[in-house]
């Protein structure tokens, strides 16, 4: 019997289970109080444990994972000098401009939760730009008491008290954690809602600021420039339009604001390590694309949200 199965009952809501590819994927409706900072809470275990590799690209979201079984061999960032984790169980993952390979043994179980970027300023309590293009340990991000929540977590068979115990803890660190500034929040506001086409310096007279001291204030709370958020918006814009069978690359260039196809293509190599084309042809899903033949789809994109 799967723990944890559709139809049980908790505080937030019917926990619902799904096969989906190589894996066996669990949710519940979010907690009211969380709904404001997510973009995914997802829990997760492989039907079959099989080791896989796989390219996990910028989403725009900051990551905090929840390991309950084998930890990643490693999360190492492409295009950055010593940026690989090695072995690594629980992690945080900033705001990212480049893309990243993670490779699992098999045998995972786990729960991702993505953040808006200041969801993730404010659950995490520390400078965003300290966790831009890393993969970190959750101690070093939430403290010693994260590992025994882990544990717990761990040890508890059912996904709804997983979720209860996981949704507690996250409930008190927004609690206690900083308020976003109002001009940052507003700029992030523009930017993401305009997929990244609003100039920056149209921006800094939207909130009232110099172009400089938003860069300096956004980065801090973001993770990202606005320069750097803007290119990663108007990256997953594009792959938004890909994915809904939008067939010119002329015509995604000049809807997500790329100069022109040549434009696109440079930018796809940059934030995502391949072409469109070649993120059109393979198997991905939620920002990851497999590696290798032994990469389950649902399985490599659920990794990390990297």
């Amino acid at each position: 019997m799967v723990p944890g199965a559709r139809g049980v009952m908790t505080g937030a809501g019917p926990v619902e289970v799904a096969r989906l590819g190589g894996l066996w994927r669990v949710t519940r409706p979010w907690h009211p109080g969380l709904r404001p900072y997510l973009r995914s809470y997802v829990g997760y275990w492989e039907a079959v444990a099989t080791p896989y590799e796989a390219r996990l690209v910028p989403t725009g979201r900051a990551t905090l994972l929840i390991s309950l079984a084998e930890p990643f061999s490693q999360v190492r960032r492409l295009g950055l000098p010593d940026a690989g984790s090695g072995n690594i169980g629980s992690l945080v993952v900033g705001l990212e401009d480049r893309p990243a390979i993670c490779t699992h043994p098999g045998g995972q179980e786990a729960i991702r939760v993505e953040f808006t970027p200041l969801g993730a300023y404010r659950l995490f309590g520390l400078p965003m730009s300290e966790l831009t293009n890393l993969a970190v340990g959750i101690g070093d991000v939430l403290g010693p008491e994260a590992g025994v929540l882990v544990e717990r977590m761990a040890a508890t068979p059912h996904w709804a008290a997983r979720f209860d115990l996981l949704d507690a803890a996250l409930l008190a660190r927004l609690e206690h954690g900083p308020q976003p500034t109002p001009e940052v929040a507003r700029a992030w506001q523009v930017l993401a809602g305009s997929a990244g086409a609003v100039p920056i310096a149209r921006v800094a007279a939207e909130v009232g600021w110099t172009q400089g001291y938003l860069t300096r204030r956004f980065t801090q709370q973001i993770g990202l420039t606005p320069k750097a958020s803007a290119r990663v918006l108007r990256f997953r814009h594009a792959v938004a339009l890909l994915s809904r069978g939008a067939t010119s690359l002329t015509e995604i260039s000049t809807a997500c604001g790329f100069y022109d196809q040549a434009h696109l293509n440079r930018e796809f190599r940059a934030i995502a390590g391949t072409t469109p084309g070649q993120m059109l042809a393979s198997r991905h899903v939620e920002g990851a694309m497999a590696l290798s033949t032994s990469a389950h789809l649902s399985k490599t994109a659920s990794a990390a949200g990297l």
